[in-house]
């Protein structure tokens, strides 16, 4: 393909804008998703969740003795039921840090509120909890959108008691929900990730003193960055000024690389619209660490209209130590690594100013110079920043020319992806006939 004239580039490229222009609620039409990445969905509604495509399929049991084991370094899928409990089991040793993460998806359109409620557990094999974390629908935003908690088996700080020992843990997550609620099963996505222990050991006492103001936007030109549906479809950006589309009710997410020593400070900027009326929780944005912890706590802003951004709290740059801290938002900058950043927006935006993308900018800044890790006794795994990751961060500017392109791209796997695959296969067939005459 690459090597066809301009005239059947030209051609190619323009029926499948045809084929792609003719689907409702696709490239930018009212619905559409043109800032959608890396999951198909219904042509007039966005995607809820793009799930990890290499996860295991796993049944939660109702009882520990059923219990199916978790394995480190893998993502898994289940579903939960309104008022379920579901055990998993974990085989720890005595020298490994383990974080389970729960991710769960309510339906696009069901109806959800301030009481439904997400809640994960590590126990050990006497009933005692090691960690337990919980997400709720915020009050100022109650729509459906995907909802992340985790919990951890942590050794340091610590010479006796519970949670130490090497043998079987197990993870438990909960789904609570009002009556009014849809009560339909929510899908599940689980990650559990295993940290090495230090060669040494290290401070147990977080750095008191950090930078808490922001620094100066990031300068130059903006370049346009189309936000993932789901933190393994995330888009890698790095410092700078990013813009994308976002649809009422869709969920963004992007991922940035932050090493030993740095401290990432965000800002979400909503575009200006016409209508009328005011909607509070109108955009949220979410920080998660490389163990899909929230950083601090979901942050909202109103909406009437005009362009307004939204910044979450500064955390402390990245160190080992944090962990020793006394606020989730310090304890949760415990490790280099992708840091997420989910922005979602609210599906009454749409009702009051239009179902339409509404244009997005995001603001990255990672400020300071990396560090050394704290040396682990073993790979660091993805509690580290390679230099592969930093180049992930920085994608090249688009050709002036690749709008078209990006605009036949825009409709992910439906018609006209459908359409520019069975005309390169009929081009390639024509070009071999061709051969053989």
């Amino acid at each position: 393909m690459k090597r066809l004239r301009s005239m059947g580039r030209v051609a190619l490229v323009a029926a499948a804008m045809c084929a792609v222009a003719a689907q409702p609620g696709l490239v930018g039409g009212p619905g559409g998703l043109p800032g959608l990445a890396g999951t198909a969905r219904a042509a007039d509604e966005p995607s809820p969740y793009a799930f990890d495509p290499r996860a295991g399929r796993i049944e939660g049991a109702a009882r520990i003795s059923a219990a199916q084991q978790l394995e480190a370094g893998f993502t898994y899928r289940d579903s939960i039921s309104p008022g379920e409990k579901l055990f998993y089991r974990l085989d720890l040793d005595d020298a490994k840090n383990a974080y389970v993460s729960a991710t769960a998806v309510p339906e696009l359109g069901s109806r959800v509120g301030y009481g439904d409620k997400l809640t994960i557990t590590v126990q050990d094999s006497d009933g005692g909890d090691c960690d337990s974390d919980q997400v709720r629908v915020p009050l100022s935003g109650e729509y459906p959108q995907p909802l992340t908690a985790y919990a951890s088996r942590t050794l340091e700080g610590k010479e006796y008691g519970a949670c130490r020992n090497a043998g079987p843990y197990y993870v438990i997550v909960e789904r609570e929900s009002k009556a009014t609620s849809t009560q339909d099963a929510w899908d599940l996505e689980l990650r559990y990730l295993s940290e090495p222990k230090l060669k040494a050991a290290g401070s147990t006492d977080a750095p008191g003193d950090w930078p808490s103001a922001s620094p100066e936007p990031p300068s130059g030109a903006s370049k346009a960055l189309a936000g993932g549906a789901g933190f393994t479809a995330a888009a890698d950006l790095g410092e700078g000024e990013w813009t994308a589309r976002i649809d009422p009710g869709e969920s963004l997410f992007y991922r940035v690389p932050v090493s030993w020593g740095q401290q990432l400070f965000t800002s979400a900027e909503l575009g200006s619209s016409e209508g009328k009326g005011v909607v509070s929780g109108a955009l949220s944005v979410d920080v998660y660490n490389p163990a899909r912890g929230l950083v601090g706590v979901t942050e909202t802003m109103s909406y009437n209209g005009e362009q307004k951004s939204l910044s979450p709290a500064p955390a402390p740059p990245v160190d080992y130590a944090n962990r020793f801290g006394s606020s989730r938002g310090e304890k949760a900058m415990r490790f280099a690594g992708w840091y997420y950043v989910r922005v979602s927006l609210n599906p009454e935006v749409g009702e009051k100013f239009g179902q339409k993308p509404y244009d997005l900018t995001l603001r990255v800044t990672v400020d300071g110079k990396a560090k050394d890790g704290p040396g682990y006794d073993g790979s660091a795994g993805e509690f580290d920043v390679s230099d592969d990751s930093l180049e992930q961060a920085s994608p090249p500017a688009p050709a002036e020319d690749s709008g078209t392109m990006e605009l036949v791209a825009a409709g992910g796997i439906g018609t006209g992806t459908v359409l520019l695959l069975g005309l390169g296969g009929w081009m390639l067939l024509a070009r071999r006939q061709g051969r053989q005459v």
